[in-house]
């Protein structure tokens, strides 16, 4: 049984957590009403009173300050979009694939949303009489870690000759793309699977015009099952509403069987900087309780993660206003009107793609903590109560 003292430094040391993180809301209101100078002193104190090497509000607190004062800075007008990447240049491109690939094995989000998007594309192939060939359109294909576990799963599956599978992926680099690919021939080649590759050079991926315009290039072929893949991207599209609907329209036309796209559940989209700042700050708390439920406080993969990825996304949402924000997460509600607007309709979850993701949990991860919740066929991983991320499949 716990000691009186305990208990009151306990107390004492949870209301402290409350009490700083209700300073990081001040400052934040303290900005909105242009008092820049006391929150620019609110900052050196917050500053001085958090560290990224921490418990997970201190690093909380740390990376908030960090894009406040970013903010601060760049008063009256807020960071502009050179000053943003200027400051996320920081992390070339070897950086931001290692935060990647280190967010991929330490936490559930990504591997979650591949391995539920992988399951929906093997039963989309399933429903198909002869599932001879199958072209993956993915957008922003990262180090590509979605797609071993279903190569190994068509293996498995198909007894030979096994369906073809082609993977067209854009990208702003060539180079990654091209390493990417060679990567996955690889793999494929020590399954005996029949596997192309096709980089799709976008300069701009986040210019919408530019996208559609090299999605015409893409070669379609009628004997191909068509999936396009979209994991943590169409976000980054949501600066222009108008266009991202013509990007949707765009991918209507080509038919796919199956689209699958994985989405974090918040709304740090909207117009006013309070509103953004608090759905943030109560969003990301979850997010780093979650890894320090999970990790040790001296893991390197958690810091990198922390300052390289979810780092980067805090100083997006707090620190740049206006059209050059890019991490403009909306709740599944809005990304439902948007998919059915266009003529999307939702797909079924299995029972199978259910009890697959809760193993995948239960496995890996703190059993107390990360939570699973499905409804109409959408899937939603969260911590504790809170949703942070959503999955879901269309046609």
């Amino acid at each position: 049984m716990q000691t009186p003292s305990r208990i009151q430094i306990h107390h004492h040391h949870h209301r402290q957590q409350i009490d700083i993180r209700q300073l990081l809301l001040c400052c934040a209101q303290l900005i909105s009403r242009s008092d820049f100078s006391t929150a620019h002193r609110l900052t050196s104190f917050l500053s001085a009173n958090s560290s990224p090497y921490g418990d997970s509000t201190d690093r909380l607190v740390h990376y908030f300050t960090k894009a406040l004062s970013l903010r601060l800075r760049h008063h009256p007008s807020p960071l502009c979009c050179n000053d943003f990447f200027r400051y996320c240049d920081r992390y070339d491109d070897a950086t931001l694939q290692s935060s990647y690939l280190s967010l991929n094995q330490i936490t559930p989000f990504v591997r979650f949303s591949h391995l539920t998007a992988n399951q929906a594309i093997l039963e989309a192939m399933d429903s198909s009489h002869h599932p001879q060939h199958i072209h993956i359109l993915d957008f922003h294909i990262m180090h590509g870690v979605q797609w071993p576990p279903l190569m190994q799963a068509i293996a498995d599956r198909y007894p030979p000759p096994t369906p073809t599978l082609r993977i067209t992926s854009t990208g702003s680099n060539l180079d990654n793309l091209r390493k990417t690919g060679d990567r996955l021939s690889n793999f494929a080649h020590s399954l005996g699977l029949n596997f192309r590759f096709h980089p799709l050079l976008v300069p701009n991926e986040d210019n919408v015009d530019d996208l559609v315009h090299h999605l015409s290039a893409v070669i379609l072929l009628p004997s191909e099952i068509l999936v396009v893949n979209c994991m943590l991207y169409l976000h980054r599209m949501l600066r222009n509403r108008e266009s991202l609907f013509m990007l949707l329209r765009k991918i209507k036309t080509m038919n796919p069987k199956v689209i699958t796209t994985a989405e974090n559940e918040a709304n740090h989209n909207h117009p006013l900087f309070l509103s953004r700042f608090g759905e943030a700050l109560h969003y990301y708390t979850e997010v780093f309780d979650s890894l320090e439920a999970t990790l040790p406080p001296n893991s390197r993969e958690r810091m990198e993660v922390e300052q390289v990825w979810f780092g980067r996304e805090i100083v997006d949402v707090v620190a740049v206003e206006g059209e050059n924000r890019r991490e403009r997460h909306e709740r599944f509600r809005s990304w439902e009107v948007m998919m059915r607007s266009v003529g999307f309709v939702n797909v079924a979850l299995s029972p199978f793609a259910v009890s697959q993701a809760k193993l995948l949990l239960r496995l890996h991860y703190p059993s107390e903590g990360y939570n699973l919740e499905v409804f109409n066929d959408r899937f939603f991983l969260g911590w504790r109560t809170l949703p942070l991320f959503s999955v879901s499949t269309w046609h």
